[in-house]
């Protein structure tokens, strides 16, 4: 999503359908935009209804044109939406009834509100540039739904009251206990525009819903007029918007927002702090979900950081012009590209048609019912409200989730929503520790006797490993090593902690690790050098996500401190030879550090053979001695060779691009390598390289035939002997696969 690529549109881009796409988003657009100012405005009392419609007109033009301009997404309309109503109306309501703290009156909150918009648009231009696009869309689902689902029912315990017509100062429960109050002729307005809204789907899809539904709420209210004249009247009229304010040139309505900012006592302004940081998220989070449709819509990609920047300066027009504050908006969009727009252009015509209504029609806009407009947002709240969160309910693993949109819709409405954006960070933590916690951090778990290094080892040796190997254990761990897995590692490896006197930790998936992993650490180091044990680590990351490079961060953290602290080697295969090698110590299997030379009798290939054919096989083998990381052969070398290691040591490395190399196998002294190339004559498909001073045997396929030929029955034995080592090869390569494979 944050990286721009060319859209793949399904059909052609064209002035003409982006011109209907801007028309009918327009018509969705602007009953929502004047029903959202309403909403803010109101909260300061009815009078103010006019002065709302305006602002939400003006919030819909500025983000219309200056949005898709800049954040340049194909198909977006911006908009003023419900989150910035419901912040915007929180933030009024509690600084008209001191619940913050401090009792304003309108003259005094208005400056505030618009600093309110300013900084919020100048936050979200800062996520954009920062990158904060990606980071955004991790908030978990649970808390966006319980959010909007409070911001639905907070509309909606708001816009009773209006569809009621109730006087100011009735709250809604005596109100809807006093019938008496009611002015059933809003009432039937509201409840007509809801009913023509549900309807609309099912009598025509070219004609918008909102736009059916409000056409119908017009016509109910004035069908109604020569039945009650006083509807007619426009001043004074408490069921329609009325006048609306003159707006006055654009240079007046910057001079007028820059001189209110100047009206602000610097003692409120930590009244506006967090609404602020809230509505910059909510916006942002709004306006990437409707990318995420649209961009399923248009089968495009847009360019979240692009687009928080665009949001960020369309928002900061509409500060400019005293608008209401937006996002993009699903609902106006969905339109838009099914009437055809597909490019930014659409968008900016949305906001200019805006602009034209507002300077051709705003007389017209003044007798809009507040019954159909509160029906509109009551509609809105309805389809908002995540009514599928109870379907969670059903299931034992979904009764958390339930609870944690509960939880946020409850704060939203018993506190404010700033609170409830606090609960809803607090609850993203723990949902994000919960889910730490449920999964296991160890990826795999093994013991010695179940997997081994890649040093083939003697018979013997491996009798000893496969009776001990119950002493060491190899664990793979992943994810994020913090206060909140920590104490289900320490549970799950406590039994081979009181038994074991090795263990392996391979931290190659891990992503991070903080000073809670560390503490666990150095405990269990300390619990396995009471026995003479040991802790080690492999695989090492640097830098993976927190840019920490992890060995130095135990090494400051104490845990490597020499030859009492924790081993960290390079790779795995060198920690679970390492391990092998003092089992096989403990056990009494001890080799000299120098190594006499073997013969062919030493070899358990040629272990069957007697003397007198030993002798003859011997003038047919030849000696090499190679020095420390000298080659025996390359990957691709044509050769039919057998190596026998008289004494040191092989690597077999596979080549990789890039010229690295994979580690297959370790071959030790009394190994054979070159087998396979020994049987089929085909090409090495590996490197072997010294890895000690080695000295080898070396027999050639070709002489050995001769060899066969005049001794039939040895060449028998031999190829027997060849077979049965191959095949002990493969169920050793098995065991370690299965073991790698397990889940």
């Amino acid at each position: 999503m944050d990286t721009e690529s060319e859209h793949t549109r399904p059909e052609t881009v064209s002035w003409v359908n982006d011109m209907w796409g801007g028309l009918a988003a327009m018509l969705v657009a602007l009953p929502s935009s004047v029903a959202f100012g309403i909403l803010v405005y109101t909260a300061f009392g009815q009078e103010y209804a006019g002065q709302g419609a305006l602002a939400g007109l003006l919030g819909a033009a500025a983000l219309g044109i200056i949005a898709p301009l800049c954040g340049r997404t194909g198909g977006l309309i911006s908009a003023p939406c419900a989150p910035s109503a419901a912040i915007l109306t929180a933030l009024i309501a509690g600084l008209i009834s001191g619940s913050n703290g401090t009792r304003l009156e309108p003259a005094a909150i208005m400056p505030l509100m618009a600093l309110t918009a300013l900084l919020s648009a100048l936050l979200q231009t800062l996520y954009g540039i920062i990158g904060g696009g990606r980071l955004i869309k991790f908030i978990p689902f649970q808390v966006v739904s319980g959010y909007l689902s409070g911001v639905a029912l907070l509309i909606a315990i708001g816009q009773i009251p209006k569809l009621l017509g109730l006087p100011k100062g009735i709250d809604l429960v005596q109100g809807l206990l006093s019938p008496a109050l009611w002015k059933w002729q809003g009432l039937v307005v509201g409840i007509v525009t809801m009913v023509a809204m549900a309807l609309a789907p099912l009598v025509t899809r070219k004609i918008p819903a909102v736009i059916f539904g409000l056409l119908a709420g017009i016509l109910a209210y004035f069908c109604m007029s020569p039945l009650f004249p006083a509807l007619l009247e426009l001043h004074g009229n408490p069921l329609i918007i009325g006048p609306l304010p003159s707006s006055g040139s654009l240079l007046e309505a910057l001079t007028s927002q820059a001189h209110s900012l100047t009206a602000i006592d610097p003692r409120a302004l930590h009244l506006i702090l967090v609404p602020a940081i809230t509505l910059s998220i909510l916006l942002s989070i709004d306006t990437l979900k409707t990318c995420v449709g649209l961009d399923a819509l248009t089968r495009s990609r847009h360019n979240s950081n692009r687009e928080l920047i665009g949001q960020g300066l369309g928002n900061l027009a509409t500060f400019m012009v005293g608008g209401i504050p937006g996002s993009g908006a699903m609902g106006p969009t969905l339109v838009n590209v099914t009437s055809g727009g597909r490019s930014p252009r659409s968008g900016v015509i949305e906001g200019v048609l805006v602009v034209l209504v507002l300077v051709f029609l705003s007389g017209l806009i003044a007798w809009v019912p507040i019954g159909a407009l509160a029906g509109i947002l009551l509609m809105i709240a309805w389809r908002m409200f995540d009514k599928d969160m109870f379907r969670l309910l059903r299931y034992p693993a979904g009764r958390l989730d339930f609870c944690v949109i509960a939880g946020v819709v409850l704060v939203a409405l018993t506190v404010d929503l700033i609170a409830a954006s606090g609960v809803g960070v607090a609850m993203a933590i723990l949902l994000f520790i919960r889910d730490q916690a449920r999964g296991s951090v160890i990826r795999r778990k093994h013991y010695l006797n179940q997997m081994s290094s890649k040093t083939r080892r003697q018979a013997a040796e491996r009798e000893i490993l496969k009776r001990d190997g119950g002493q060491a254990v190899f664990c793979e761990l992943q994810g994020n090593l913090f206060f909140g897995t920590t104490d289900q590692l320490f549970s799950q490896l406590e039994p081979d902690l009181r038994t074991c006197r090795y263990l392996l930790l391979d931290m190659r998936h891990v992503q991070s690790i903080d000073y809670t992993a560390v503490h666990l650490f150095d405990q269990m180091h300390a619990q396995l050098a009471e026995r003479g044990g040991q802790l080690l680590f492999s695989g090492m990351p640097s830098g993976i996500l927190e840019q920490r490079d992890f060995e130095s961060y135990l090494a400051q953290m104490g845990l490597v401190r020499g030859s009492d602290g924790v081993m960290i080697t390079e790779t795995r295969d060198s920690a679970l030879e390492w391990m092998e090698e003092r089992i096989l110590e403990a056990a009494g299997y001890v080799r000299s550090n120098e190594e006499k030379l073997l013969d062919l009798k030493d070899f358990q290939l040629f272990r069957e053979i007697d003397e007198q054919d030993l002798a003859a096989l011997a003038g047919y083998v030849g000696k090499l001695s190679l020095r420390q990381g000298e080659k025996a052969f390359r990957s691709g070398d044509q050769g039919d060779e057998l190596y026998l290691v008289r004494r040191g040591v092989l690597r077999v490395l596979l080549p990789l691009e890039g010229g690295k190399y994979h580690h297959l196998a370790t071959i030790g002294q009394g190994g054979v390598i070159g087998d396979l190339a020994f049987l089929d004559r085909g090409i090495r498909s590996a490197d072997v390289e010294a890895k000690v001073d080695t000295d080898l045997f070396v027999l050639s396929r070709s002489r050995f035939n001769e060899l066969a030929r005049a001794n039939a029955a040895m060449g028998v034995q031999v190829f027997a002997r060849l077979a049965l080592s191959i095949a002990e090869s493969l169920r050793q390569s098995d065991a370690e696969l299965r073991a790698l494979e397990e889940r």
